[in-house]
């Protein structure tokens, strides 16, 4: 067997803190179901056994796909190497699995959520796929998962673009895991940048580095004064901060491993409507969507505070002509003003917080927005490993908003219908809500702790009344 880029690299530290962070009770994976609908006069058998050993081909696997961990005697807290692994077992990690009858999305989402709370194998690369079969109306799925020391959400999408064709006719003849596949892909991004990797000389440099970027990042400085300024009640103006003044709710309980997974989706075209009614963006429009939905959830525990929930909203610093990063992203905190009755008022105090937090980003370079992330972010990630986070809790939620595909997809033949992610709980934020924008949809994934945020389906149902409301108070119509 053959494996592609067969050679050992050293894993960034900003990766490899999602191995650190990751206990039985937080596993640190991100994923997703795909749903499709197979092609007419295609055999459904035939179909899937020729989808799984395409995907089983251990031919030419690209990185991370090929790779596994490395550890010295410092384990995950020293230098991680990834090296490739000879004797991957394809059919460990590519899995067939079909439902009980009558097949309906309950039981796709059911078993999602139950393969989305195990670990994956540390002794094996971090991923696992599953073909899932069943469904109604010719309907199949995949539930996808890997670890985030290797995706986020932005290098995720670019795995299942890779994977899919605009082309209903396209047969693909190679493993979307491939560098075949994944090359033809990069082609399409002429400028593409590949990602550096770190060395040993890295890591012994990274005290120089912080030192220099600090000396030199006036933007950093200033960043983080408007940031103490508003946490202390100081100034700041609309700038929202965790921890200060969050409210205590059943989602800021220290979880368990076992996890809930719902989803739905809504036209894109109407969500972008009610935002512009607002003058506001999607990401605008969304988050008043989950304020609300959190709003009426919470009202129905007579659990409703009279503080504002707090979102924290991963924003994407990604170059458009980098393919190759596994995490480049920054958070903001967003104010869900759940404590507002009036949707028109929530939306705007929503808007007037992101537009504070996007400022303060557009005076920094995407290294010193790191910087800034990695230092505001340090005291969630001691609560994380202290387990304190129930009673230090940073934020409520969080909130991911991911660019999907503009056009209509394929796989083999089959149109893509669906793209519903799975995300990542951890202590303290009980809940995750990612959407992924998908052709003339946005997809909602929900995933939350099963014992901290009961009935979680009810979410889907409050999203709609969130949504209606808001276009009534902006005085439009839209249409489901």
């Amino acid at each position: 067997m053959t494996v592609g880029r067969a050679t050992m690299r050293l894993m960034p530290i900003s990766d490899a803190m999602f191995l650190v962070a990751e206990t039985r009770e937080t596993p640190m994976h991100v994923g997703g179901v795909n749903l499709y609908t197979l092609p007419d006069k295609v055999d459904e058998t035939e179909w899937l056994d020729e989808m799984l050993a395409l995907l089983r081909q251990s031919e030419g696997l690209r990185r991370p796909f090929s790779e596994v961990l490395k550890l010295t005697p410092l384990g995950q807290y020293g230098p991680i190497r990834l090296v490739p692994d000879r004797d991957i077992d394809m059919h460990y990690h590519v899995r067939a699995a079909a439902l009980p009858k009558p097949g309906r999305y309950r039981e796709m989402f059911e078993l999602a959520s139950r393969l989305h709370g195990t670990l994956l194998d540390r002794t094996r690369p971090l991923w696992e796929i599953t073909l899932i079969s069943g469904l109604p109306n010719r309907q199949i799925a995949t539930y996808f998962k890997i670890h985030h020391a290797f995706m986020d959400g932005a290098s995720s999408m670019h795995f299942t673009n890779a994977m899919l064709s605009n082309d209903k006719t396209y047969k693909p003849t190679a493993s979307p895991m491939s560098v075949e596949v994944y090359e033809a892909y990069k082609r399409k991004f002429p400028t593409a940048k590949k990602a550096p990797t770190p060395s040993i000389t890295d890591l012994k440099a990274i005290g120089a580095f912080l030192k220099e970027q600090w000396g030199n990042s006036v933007g950093v400085s200033k960043a983080l004064n408007q940031y103490a300024a508003a946490m202390f009640g100081m100034g700041g103006g609309d700038l929202t901060t965790p921890w200060a003044g969050l409210p205590r709710t059943s989602f800021n309980r220290n979880i368990t491993g076992a996890r809930r997974f719902v989803a739905q989706s809504w036209s894109l075209e109407r969500v972008r409507a009610m935002g512009k009614a607002y003058d506001g963006t999607i990401n605008d429009a969304v988050l008043a969507m989950c304020s609300g939905a959190m709003r009426k959830y919470l009202q129905s525990l007579n659990e409703l505070p009279d503080k504002p929930l707090k979102a924290m909203a991963p924003v994407s610093i990604r170059a458009k002509d980098d393919i190759d990063s596994g995490n480049s992203v920054a958070a903001v905190t967003a104010n869900l003003a759940t404590h507002i009755d009036d949707p028109a008022e929530r939306m705007r105090t929503i808007q007037a917080s992101m537009n504070a937090a996007k400022a303060q980003l557009r005076e920094m370079t995407a290294q010193q927005i790191q910087i800034y992330t990695a230092i505001t972010q340090m005291p969630q990630m001691l609560t994380a490993l202290t387990r304190t986070a129930d009673k230090f809790p940073a934020y409520s939620v969080t909130i991911s908003n991911v660019p999907g595909p503009r056009e209509q997809l394929y796989w083999n033949g089959a149109r893509l219908d669906g793209m519903y992610p799975a995300s990542i709980p951890v202590d303290g934020m009980a809940m995750n809500i990612t959407q992924v924008s998908n052709n003339k949809n946005i997809d909602f994934g929900i995933t939350a702790c099963r014992r901290s945020v009961p009935h979680v389906q009810r979410l889907i149902d409050y999203l709609e009344d969130a949504l209606v409301e808001l276009e009534e108070a902006a005085g439009i119509k839209g249409k489901a």
